[in-house]
C-alpha cells in the first residue's frame, strides 16, 4: 500500500479541494435547500472514478447509487449521506457556514463531520487505488442518500425494492470519530436505536387567567405528575417491561467496551460538568454509555415563556421525549409499554404522537470483516483503535440490513470535539487524509 498512500499524500491538496467543493454547497434537507445541486454534484464526483451513477427516485430526494463490477469475488459497499443539518444558530458560527474555512489545520462547514467528509474519503480512496493500480481487487458500490437528517424515511423501501442493489459482502458505514488527544480511531460495530415521541396533555379550550387555578386543572402540572413516574432518581426507567428484551454483552464485546478510552476529567472540563450521573467512572461509565437504554426529556413547552411575566393558566403542556434503545429493543414495542404505563398510573387522557423510530443495529464482533477493518486500521494509525460494541447515537442501519447478514462497520474522517449538528463543525486535515488511506488499505485487504 506505500504506493497509494504516496499517491494520497502527494495529491491531498487535490482532495481538499474536492472536499471543499462538497461542503461550499449547501444541502439541507430539512429545508430543502441547494438539494438538487448536490444530488448532480455527488454525481460528478462518482463519475472522477467511472461511476455511471443512477437516481432511485423516492418522494423527496433521490438515493444515488452507482457500482464498479470489476467482476471480483467479494463486493464492498460504502453508505453514506449528502443531507446535512440546517446551520442554526448561525450567529454562532465564525465563519460561513457554507464556505469551507480552513484555519488551524482544520475544515470548518456545515456537514463537513455529518458526512461529507466521509463521503468524498470514499470516493478518493478509490481514485488513488485507481490511479496506481488501474483496477480495484474487489467489486464496490455506492448508497449516497438524500434524507438522513430527517430520519431516512426512504431507506428501507431502496431495500426491500431493490435487493441487487444492496446485494454486498460488506458495508463501510457512514462513519466514526477519532480522539483528538489521544488519536485513537473509533471502529464502531453498530448503533443505539431511538424511540422518539411526544406527549401532550390539555386542559381547558383556552389559556385562562392564572387565578381559575383554583378550580381548573393545569395540564403542566399533570403532564410533570406524568413524567415523574417514568424514571427514579436513580435513573432507573420504571416502565414495566422495559429492560426485558435486552441482549446481555457477550465476553468480546464487554472485552471492546473495556478497552475503550474515556478522558473523564476532558470531557467534564468540555461540558462544564462536576460529575457524571450517579457518579459512574471507569468501565461503568464505558458500559453506562454505549450499552445501556436511555429515557431523556428533549424539550417541554407550556404556557407563556416570553420576557416579562403573564399569569396564565395554559391550556396544553407538551414533553418531547427520547429512547436510546439497545439490541433486543424496538421503538414500536417501547411506544406500546410506555401507553400502558400512562393508563395503568391514570393518565389515559395523555395523547402519545410518536415522531420516529429507529431499531438498534450490531455487527457480529467474531464476523471477518471486523478483522479485515481492524488490520486496514493498524496498517494506517500508530495508535490502537477504540472498538465500540455501538455509538451511543442511532443511524438508520437496521433500515436497510435488517433482513440481511451483511456486516456494517463504522470508521471516519471526525474527532471527538467536530461539533456535530451544531456551530463550527470541523474535522482535522490529516484525519481526513488518513481517512482516506484507511479507506484504501480496506479496499486491498478485502480481496
Amino acid at each position: 500500500m506505500d504506493k497509494v498512500f504516496q499517491y494520497i499524500d502527494e495529491h491531498a491538496e487535490q482532495y481538499l479541494d474536492w472536499l471543499v467543493e462538497a461542503c461550499n454547497q449547501p444541502s439541507v434537507s430539512a429545508q430543502n435547500l441547494g438539494m438538487t445541486e448536490m444530488k448532480e454534484l455527488v454525481k460528478r464526483f462518482l463519475s472522477k472514478v467511472g461511476v455511471e451513477s443512477e437516481e432511485i427516485e423516492t418522494e423527496k430526494y433521490p438515493i444515488i447509487y452507482g457500482e464498479l463490477d470489476n467482476q471480483k469475488e467479494r463486493t464492498l459497499t460504502f453508505y453514506n449521506h449528502y443531507d446535512v443539518q440546517p446551520d442554526d444558530p448561525i450567529e454562532e458560527w465564525l465563519s460561513d457556514p457554507f464556505k469551507a474555512d480552513i484555519r488551524d489545520g482544520k475544515v470548518f462547514a456545515r456537514g463537513v463531520a455529518d458526512n461529507k467528509g466521509n463521503l468524498i474519503a470514499r470516493i478518493c480512496a478509490v481514485h488513488a487505488y485507481q490511479q496506481v493500480y488501474g483496477e480495484l481487487p474487489i467489486n464496490v458500490k455506492f448508497i449516497f442518500e438524500g434524507e438522513e437528517e430527517v430520519g431516512s424515511p426512504h431507506l428501507a423501501l431502496f431495500a426491500d425494492k431493490f435487493p441487487e442493489k444492496l446485494k454486498t459482502d460488506a458495508i463501510i458505514w457512514e462513519g466514526g470519530t477519532r480522539g483528538v488527544e489521544d488519536k485513537r480511531l473509533n471502529v464502531g460495530l453498530g448503533v443505539k436505536g431511538i424511540c422518539y415521541l411526544e406527549l401532550v396533555c390539555r386542559g381547558a379550550r383556552t389559556d385562562l387567567h392564572s387565578s381559575e387555578a383554583a378550580i381548573i386543572e393545569n395540564p403542566a402540572w399533570r403532564l410533570i405528575w406524568a413524567l415523574n413516574t417514568l424514571k427514579d432518581k436513580e435513573e432507573n426507567i420504571l416502565i414495566d417491561g422495559f429492560y426485558d428484551d435486552i441482549k446481555p454483552l457477550s465476553e468480546k464485546e464487554s472485552e471492546f467496551i473495556r478497552s475503550m478510552h474515556v478522558d473523564e476529567e476532558r470531557m467534564k472540563e468540555l461540558y462544564g460538568i462536576k460529575a457524571f450521573l450517579k457518579n459512574v467512572t471507569g468501565d461503568e461509565l464505558k458500559e453506562v454509555l454505549t450499552a445501556e437504554p436511555t429515557c431523556t426529556i428533549c424539550g417541554i413547552s407550556s404556557g407563556y415563556t416570553g420576557e416579562g411575566s403573564k399569569t396564565v393558566l395554559p391550556s396544553v403542556a407538551k414533553v418531547k421525549l427520547d429512547f436510546r434503545l439497545v439490541p433486543n429493543q424496538t421503538p414500536e414495542r417501547i411506544a406500546k409499554l410506555l401507553r400502558e404505563h400512562l393508563d395503568k398510573h391514570g393518565f389515559e387522557d395523555i395523547e402519545i404522537i410518536q415522531s420516529h423510530g429507529i431499531h438498534p443495529f450490531n455487527t457480529d464482533p467474531e464476523d471477518m470483516f471486523v478483522n479485515v477493518v481492524l488490520d486496514s486500521v493498524a496498517e494506517v494509525y500508530d495508535e490502537k483503535p477504540v472498538v465500540l460494541r455501538n455509538l451511543a447515537g442511532s443511524s438508520p442501519m437496521y433500515k436497510m440490513l435488517k433482513n440481511t447478514d451483511i456486516p456494517a462497520v463504522q470508521i471516519g474522517v471526525a474527532n471527538q470535539q467536530s461539533n456535530y449538528h451544531a456551530p463550527n463543525e470541523n474535522i482535522f486535515i490529516d484525519d481526513y487524509i488518513q481517512g482516506i488511506k484507511v479507506t484504501s488499505s480496506v479496499i486491498k485487504n478485502f480481496r
